[in-house]
């Protein structure tokens, strides 16, 4: 049994983890193995979150006046919790692809960017592109305008380049 000393480091360990991360996501991990557990962790880290099984109660505790609060209250079960400050979109698409082969991991809520999300949201989330294709598409409609003038500028001057060459080929120009 832990001493309320250690508890109460936990709880505040807990606590700057759930301040500093904008997106998290509460999971259900009943009858996991060590080996899946440890697959798990790496997934997570693979896709730049962090992963901690907690105890409800100190969860709720440490949530408390955070997003947060409101996913972890109330919780049953075994529960842990998985977070990031990075993107939600790659550490949601690794987790519902490592729930799709473990049917023993739940989703059971989630925050992200502040915001309280439910399972169905996270799935959604999950089948959105990465960040980075969202902004590479972004920058091509912004893009292609400008590249269509300049190719229509060019077309033009191109175009008077081969009548005149043409002229000057069939002596068309007197001097």
């Amino acid at each position: 049994m832990k001493k309320k000393a250690d508890k109460k480091k936990d709880i505040d360990s807990l606590r700057q983890d759930l301040e500093r991360s904008k997106n998290l996501f509460v999971t259900g991990y009943e009858k996991l193995r060590v080996s899946q557990d440890f697959e798990l962790r790496k997934v997570v880290r693979g896709a730049g979150g962090q992963y901690r099984v907690v105890k409800n109660t100190l969860a709720e505790r440490a949530s408390e006046g955070t997003p947060a609060g409101q996913v972890l209250k109330d919780l049953r079960g075994m529960t842990s919790l998985a977070y990031t400050t990075n993107d939600p979109v790659a550490l949601a698409k690794a987790l519902t692809a490592y729930a799709k082969t473990n049917p023993s991991f739940t989703f059971k809520a989630g925050v992200v960017e502040g915001r309280v999300i439910d399972i169905r949201a996270i799935h959604e989330l999950a089948n959105m592109p990465p960040k980075e294709e969202i902004f590479a598409k972004l920058l091509y409609m912004i893009n292609a305008p400008a590249q269509r003038l300049a190719a229509a500028i060019q077309a033009v001057g191109r175009t008077l380049a081969v009548v005149v060459d043409q002229g000057v080929r069939e002596n068309k120009f007197q001097a």
